[in-house]
């Protein structure tokens, strides 16, 4: 029995099934559903034409330019090494000779000065002659080898390994070490200063014992106040509330960068705090014992509570999360095992915590 086509008010008989919906058509919506994927072509052909012409106006030693300057670089630096290795060995060859030739200067010297004496003196004796004698003619001989001398340079070809440059396509995300500056300043801070340091984009924050420092780009001291609230175990920065976060031992703190305020963040219950880091909505804090919780509170229009994770979702009960970083929806954890002795880093989604990728670090 002939079918219908599946086109709603339809009532022609299918003639066929279309590839792109699926369904059986009639002839005219066959006709339509292809034209339809032909009129698709057009707006490819212009995507493939636009990349043409990217291509056409890709400036290669614009791209390459950084990377080129790097192999000038080791090359101009490896001339250099065999220039000085040349000068040293040239360096060698005139010690030798200088080395004959100034003993043969000494005792030439040495003869010259015993014949003024004696023409000083008016006298003399035949041994001298004949020792003076004797001696010149040594010195002569000398002199005759040291310009005959000759020679054996043995040189060896300088075998370039093609292992000495490598290159290799750095990812967009890949960081290059290579890239980093070198030591700009340091700053030299008391023993019992926290290690801990968090920044925006105008000042960084360190302990400096017994105080807060706000720092600037110059890594000049702009504004400080005494730090009396006793251990600070992590902290970081909310672009939301515009506040620097300090993390105590069971306290969090808010900080002001303009007044340098300091104000206790209320929270429902009082923990034990290790770790702090902010999205654009939510501060995440992992709590300082073993199984570790993390707690997600959101920033607006109140501070407020709305997520606690627990073990054994969060890590086993002898494990521990000493540290917690956001970025692009994503939470990267530390996290140590008491009974392995281990650390690892663990990637997870933000929003649900689920486990992205496991890295364990041999340390």
């Amino acid at each position: 029995m002939s079918q219908s086509c599946s086109i709603n008010k339809c009532i022609r008989i299918s003639r066929g099934l279309c590839d792109c919906c699926q369904q059986n058509l009639c002839l005219q919506h066959l006709i339509e559903h292809n034209a339809s994927l032909v009129s698709q072509l057009n707006p490819l052909t212009d995507e493939v034409n636009a990349l043409g012409d990217r291509l056409k106006t890709l400036n290669i030693q614009k791209t390459i330019a950084d990377s080129r300057e790097k192999l000038e670089q080791w090359r101009e630096d490896c001339h250099n090494k065999i220039d000085c290795f040349f000068e040293q060995k040239c360096q060698e060859l005139h010690q030798l000779v200088n080395e004959k030739v100034g003993q043969q200067r000494e005792e030439l010297n040495r003869i010259n000065l015993k014949i003024t004496e004696l023409i000083n003196a008016q006298e003399t004796t035949r041994q001298d002659i004949d020792l003076l004698t004797f001696t010149i003619r040594r010195l002569e001989r000398n002199m005759n080898k040291i310009e005959q001398t000759c020679f054996t340079i043995d040189t060896r070809p300088l075998i370039i390994d093609d292992t000495l440059i490598s290159i290799e396509k750095v990812t967009e995300h890949e960081l290059d070490l290579s890239t980093l500056s070198p030591v700009y300043k340091t700053i030299h801070r008391p023993e019992e200063s926290s290690r801990l340091l968090t920044g925006n984009d105008r000042y960084l924050l360190i302990h400096q014992y017994p105080n807060l420092c706000l720092f600037d780009r110059e890594m000049n001291i702009v504004k400080q106040m005494l730090w009396s609230y006793g251990k600070i175990n992590d902290m970081c920065w909310s672009s939301t509330l515009d506040r620097f976060i300090v993390l105590g031992i069971n306290h969090i703190y808010l900080i002001n960068e303009n007044t340098m305020s300091i104000d206790n963040m209320q929270t429902s219950e009082e923990r034990l705090w290790l770790s702090c880091t902010c999205s654009d909505t939510v501060l995440f804090a992992s709590t300082n014992e073993w199984g570790s919780s993390i707690m997600k509170f959101k920033l607006l229009p109140a501070i407020e509570l709305i997520k606690e994770w627990k073990y054994p979702f969060t890590c086993a009960k002898d494990e521990a999360i000493t540290d917690i970083v956001y970025n692009d929806e994503n939470l990267s954890l530390i996290v140590i095992s008491e009974s392995k002795k281990s650390v690892r880093i663990e990637l997870r989604y933000a929003k649900t915590l689920d486990r992205i990728w496991i890295l364990k670090l041999d340390i």
